[in-house]
């Protein structure tokens, strides 16, 4: 007894096909996963057992091989799960082979036989529509599948048994309508500041011309205020880089109700980021900071806080637009077109500003900026001083002279 169908591993933001072959046949009861399965791939015999059990079907007591080809390619994850089922349905004759031939699928089973949603419904249907096949995912991805071809055909269902009572021609589950998230009309307006020209006058320029911004000032000059709302200023996404960030997002599942990316994201990580927070990896390569900013701004507060190697770690991707993890078995890429925006202090005590007295005098601020590397600054175009001035609420801090680009 023999049964396969089609499902996708992911290598960065790229979906590969897979095989998932199941042959069942005389011998001890056991039940192998083979082909490279990671911990979540393996624990999925017991996730199918008990799926097929919730639905009437036992397994056979007989020798039953899983087998994922090809064997060299690392599967993680466990959105093989509902292959796997699928699979075995076919060996054990529960679903016939034609009614899944022209499907791949992804999802993953819960003890009741459940569909639960999975991250990369996005990337897993462009891969499936790229194989010229249709695509089997969890009810709750339907939305976000739909959005890789209006012609390809995406089954959404919630439960394995609505599943197979759809193939047997008992129940038809509709094709799930593309879902989008509505413009964001809360988002802070640069409009809400008072004073500060010349900063304004760099974020419309870092804005207009997509160039990476730092800006040096007093605490509560209004540096993060600022940067914070440089996203209301930036042209829209077109339909292709909506694309293109939601497939980002959908890997590291933050694609909310599977409703597509309509604006350029924002991502202001802490100063205790790791590396493989920043800019990826991890011992599951997931992508960082870096790639969820993907045609959007990524906002570093109290830049020299940051540990000198994962502030280095960001060259490569303000160079090239890419992040590049290479491991031994395999080399992911993330898409990284970012835009700076940086701030810091003029010194770790913030005294060194125009009209203020650092009392550790000079050296204080000449070893803070020694830990931004010359390197990452030659990569960032615009560096201007945010002297204190008015704050959005309109109160003079302390009166200044306007502050120049330079």
């Amino acid at each position: 007894m023999y049964g396969q169908i089609s499902t996708l591993a992911f290598v960065g933001i790229e979906a590969r096909p897979v095989e998932v072959q199941v042959r069942i046949s005389s011998g001890g009861h056991v039940f192998a996963v083979v082909g490279l399965p990671d911990k979540a791939v393996a624990e999925s015999r017991e996730r199918v057992r008990n799926a097929l059990h919730a639905v009437g079907l036992g397994l056979p007591y007989k020798h039953i091989t899983v087998n994922l080809a090809p064997a060299d390619l690392p599967k993680e994850g466990s959105h093989f799960d509902l292959p796997i089922a699928l699979a075995m349905m076919v060996a054990m004759g529960a679903i016939s082979p034609d009614a899944i031939e022209g499907f791949a699928a992804i999802g993953e089973l819960a003890l009741d036989g459940s569909i639960r949603p999975v991250p990369g419904a996005l990337p897993a249907a462009i891969g499936a529509n790229a194989m010229s096949k249709g695509l089997i995912c969890p009810g709750a991805c339907g939305p976000e599948a739909a959005w890789a071809d209006e012609s390809m055909q995406v089954l959404a269902a919630p439960h394995l048994l609505s599943l197979v009572n759809h193939f047997k021609g008992l129940q038809i589950l509709a094709r799930p309508k593309p879902n989008i998230d509505p413009p964001a009309s809360d988002l802070p307006d640069l409009a809400d500041v008072k004073g500060q020209e010349s900063a304004k006058r760099a974020l419309e320029i870092a804005a207009a011309g997509g160039h990476n911004l730092l800006m040096i000032g007093a605490p509560g000059s209004g540096k993060s205020m600022l940067a914070a709302r440089l996203p209301s200023i930036l042209p829209p996404l077109s339909p292709e880089e909506m694309l293109e960030v939601s497939m980002v997002h959908s890997l590291a599942g933050e694609l909310m109700g599977g409703k597509l990316a309509t604006r350029r994201p924002f991502r202001a990580p802490h100063h205790s980021a790791s590396m493989a927070a920043l800019v990826g990896g991890g011992s599951r390569p997931r992508p960082g900071e870096a790639s969820l900013a993907h045609l959007g701004v990524l906002f570093l507060d109290e830049l020299p806080e940051f540990l000198p190697n994962v502030l280095d770690s960001l060259r490569q991707p303000l160079e090239t637009g890419e992040t590049v993890i290479a491991r031994a078995n395999h080399r992911i890429t993330y898409p990284s077109r970012i835009q700076l925006v940086a701030a810091m202090n003029p010194c770790r005590c913030g005294g060194a500003a125009p009209g203020q007295t650092c009392k550790r005098g000079p050296r204080c601020a000449a070893d803070y900026q020694a830990r931004v590397s010359g390197p990452l600054l030659d990569r960032i175009d615009l560096q201007i001083e945010v002297q204190a001035g008015w704050n959005f609420t309109g109160r003079a801090q302390v009166a200044l002279p306007r502050q120049s680009l330079h």
